[in-house]
């Protein structure tokens, strides 16, 4: 099969192997959280199955796991006391996996994309901080608590920090052992390159060294035997009809109970929070960094949920801990998640008993090392350097859910970053500039994304600071929504108070449910009058303006549809730019002019000719511009040829390989000393870039000089006054342009012998 095959020999191999990883975590968490939420601890296993297999078939993602969530153990609890019965709370999780099914079927997924980055990461370092916290105990042989709780508060009174110092006065000198020596052996197997590059995963090592260790401990009695508590606890069946009575419908009955649908909704709401929250941290993690379908997640979900409540489950959601693990463990696809959950099903009807000689201290590594890769130094440093916009929404995430739990601290990081987005658009709601068109100076104000009442007041004030008789333009394009009141303070300002002012209005990039269509009422191109009011220096002021905001990115905001339009009939160019054919030099994005605002003469070489000279001519005598710009480039290919060619014996057609380029060739090698070029043959090449520099220097200026001797049409413009031709240099690397000549300066014609111009 090809390497790149989802399910190559290779990859199911890997994707096996996981699952086996995944499985051995998963069983203690299924029971943990089942006995957490006050639920038959079998109730946690059926839900595991169903997580893997049938979530797994039906979901879209690669990596993630489904099964019992931690962030609903309270919410489960609650509901099946409020609702007095398991059976009544199965129709509940029934229903609540049919409202799931409806959200995705509505495309609901959608709210995936608007959970900030900082609160994701956040979760990512919160389960990494709890796993540590909450697996230090269980890794020691504290097993008060149990495996798979995360919350703060702890159902054995305890919380996360207590138990810490409880478990100083219960530490298991057996399971303490398995538990350290799991640790020492998972980070040999990560740090040591022939036991990493071993198909033999890691964690099933550690579950085997567990179980050796515990028998070992057993036979040997006293204080290292290690009793049930600390083992994994499966429920075992005597018969076959006792494992299936494991298994429980949901209570038919109470459809009519108006609390079961309360209960459904809080379930389904809760379950598909959790469950888009870790879709969207595990595809974060994920080395592909694959995308998953959220609203085909929330079918798949909902389709889990009822198949639990059907048999006897508690809610299913995606879980971060067991896709953490699911992606250290090497998994490829879905097809791991699928496994995990066989292995379930497998294992808990044919060796129950097996499973129950694992320690849980062992399994407590695997989920130890598992939370110090998510919550590493790398990502704490990453955010910190996004600065405090990113940074605090992702503390204030990480410190909400280690002190509470998962639920309550994802809202209160949502909440923090969207105070963080408020106090943003309230600060700058809008930014503010002076642009320098031809016609005149504008501001331009840049509306937020988002534009609300709050933002009303700081609007009016920036409108009524527009001096009397100037020019606004409201730009609206990075706006997504504005605010009824701040939507009738512009119609307002447009309709009333502006014309009262003599200002004008200009609109650019609103929706058309606003009814403010795009219209620019300033002058963005050349005019006659304007053409027939500047004089050349201005005209070069202009052009140098215009680089300037090439250069910084800061291109004027023009309509180009009214440009073209108004220019069909009629143009008005303020000067001719002779310009090399390279394709880095396109003069009107060089100077961020408008349509018409110049002529456009390119010619390999910037060289002269008839044909230039007439249309130098024509941009000066009939179109009536005001400044000749000769402009040459670094890196000129056609320079670089002239150089080389003049530097070896042969035809110059020969050498450039073109059949015509002999006149360009020559023109430019005018500029540059013959002998010069010859004694270049044996030139290194950071004295033939040297030289090839001077040469389009000279060249520049024997242009200007040229064009001045062969027309005096062009001379007496400029003898008159009426015209000025200057000559520069464009650096393609920095995009920096020097001006070198004007008409009446000494400039350098060409490169002599010694190196100097003349």
């Amino acid at each position: 099969m090809s390497n790149n095959s989802s399910y190559s020999v290779s990859g199911v191999a890997r994707d096996l192997s996981a699952a086996l990883v995944v499985f051995l975590v998963a069983l203690p968490l299924c029971l943990g959280i089942a006995l957490a939420s006050g639920a038959p601890l079998f109730a946690g296993v059926v839900s595991g199955i169903i997580g893997g297999v049938i979530v797994g078939l039906l979901s879209g993602s690669h990596t993630s796991v489904s099964g019992p969530g931690n962030s609903m153990m309270a919410i489960a609890a609650a509901q099946i006391a409020a609702l007095g019965s398991f059976d009544a709370f199965l129709l509940a999780v029934l229903v609540a996996g049919v409202i799931q099914v409806v959200l995705g079927v509505a495309r609901a997924g959608f709210i995936a994309a608007f959970f900030p980055t900082s609160v994701i990461k956040g979760l990512l370092a919160a389960i990494g901080v709890i796993l540590v916290l909450k697996q230090i105990p269980h890794l020691l042989g504290h097993d008060t608590d149990p495996e798979g709780e995360m919350a703060f508060s702890q159902p054995d009174k305890e919380n996360t920090f207590s138990e810490l110092v409880e478990m100083v006065f219960d530490i298991h000198p057996g399971a303490a052992a398995i538990g350290l020596a799991s640790v020492v052996v998972l980070v040999l197997w990560d740090r040591v390159k022939f036991l990493k590059q071993s198909p033999l995963p890691a964690p099933l090592v550690v579950a085997v060294l567990g179980v050796a260790m515990g028998q070992v401990f057993s036979q040997l009695g006293g204080a290292l035997a290690i009793g049930p508590s600390h083992l994994v606890q499966v429920p075992v069946a005597q018969t076959l009809r006792e494992f299936v009575g494991f298994f429980q419908a949901p209570d038919l009955s109470q459809w009519n109970n108006p609390a079961v649908y309360f209960a459904a909704t809080t379930i389904a709401l809760v379950a598909s929070l959790e469950t888009l929250l870790n879709l969207e941290a595990v595809d974060k993690i994920d080395p592909r960094q694959r995308n998953s379908p959220p609203s085909r997640e929330l079918v798949a979900q909902g389709v889990g949920n009822i198949t639990a409540g059907m048999l006897g489950g508690i809610p299913v959601t995606s879980v971060i801990v067991r896709s953490s693990v699911n992606i250290n463990a090497g998994a490829q696809t879905k097809l791991s998640a699928i496994m995990h959950g066989v292995l379930l099903a497998t294992s808990v009807m044919f060796l129950p008993d097996w499973l129950n000689m694992v320690p849980l201290s062992c399994l407590a590594a695997i989920l130890l090392m598992t939370g110090i890769k998510l919550a590493s130094p790398q990502l704490v440093r990453q955010m910190w350097e996004g600065g405090r916009y990113q940074f605090l929404p992702f503390v204030v995430t990480v410190a909400a859910i280690v002190l509470t739990d998962l639920l309550v601290g994802i809202l209160i990081g949502l909440g923090v970053s969207l105070a963080f987005i408020l106090n943003s658009n309230l600060r700058r709601p809008l930014r503010r500039f002076v642009e320098r068109h031809l016609g005149g100076e504008v501001l331009h104000i840049e509306l937020a994304n988002q534009v609300s009442f709050l933002n009303r007041a700081v609007l009016q004030r920036v409108l009524d600071e527009v001096p009397r008789g100037g020019h606004v333009l409201l730009d609206a394009q990075n706006t997504d929504y504005i605010d009824p009141d701040v939507l009738g303070l512009i119609r307002d300002f447009r309709d009333r108070t502006a014309p009262a002012r003599g200002v004008q209005v200009s609109f650019i990039g609103f929706r058309n449910k606003y009814e403010l269509d795009d219209e620019i009422q300033y002058v963005d191109y050349s005019t006659r009058e304007l053409q027939d009011s500047v004089t050349p220096e201005q005209v070069l002021a202009i052009l140098k303006q215009g680089h300037e905001r090439f250069r910084d990115g800061q291109p004027l905001t023009r309509d180009m549809g009214r440009q073209v339009s108004t220019s069909a009939n009629q143009q008005h160019p303020l000067a001719v730019v002779l310009s090399c054919i390279d394709s880095r030099i396109p003069s009107e994005w060089l100077f961020d002019t408008g349509v018409s605002d110049i002529y456009s003469i390119r010619v390999a070489g910037n060289i002269i000719s008839r044909e230039v000279l007439g249309s130098l001519e024509y941009g000066c005598a009939v179109a009536n511009a005001k400044l000749i710009l000769v402009l040459g480039h670094s890196r000129c290919g056609a320079v670089a040829a002239a150089v080389d060619t003049g530097r070896a014996a042969g035809s110059v057609a020969q050498m450039a390989g073109c059949q015509h380029a002999e006149h360009v060739l020559q023109e430019i090698q005018s500029s540059v000393d013959p002998k010069l070029l010859r004694n270049a043959e044996r030139a290194s090449d950071g004295e033939r870039q040297e030289l090839i520099d001077r040469v389009t220097r000279a060249n520049v200026a024997r242009t200007v000089e040229r064009i001045l001797q062969r027309s005096t049409t062009i001379r007496q413009f400029v003898d008159e006054g009426r015209v000025a031709i200057v000559g520069a240099i464009y650096d393609v690397a920095t995009a920096e342009i020097e001006f070198l000549t004007s008409e009446g300066a000494v400039v350098p014609t060409r490169v002599g012998v010694d190196g100097s111009t003349q």
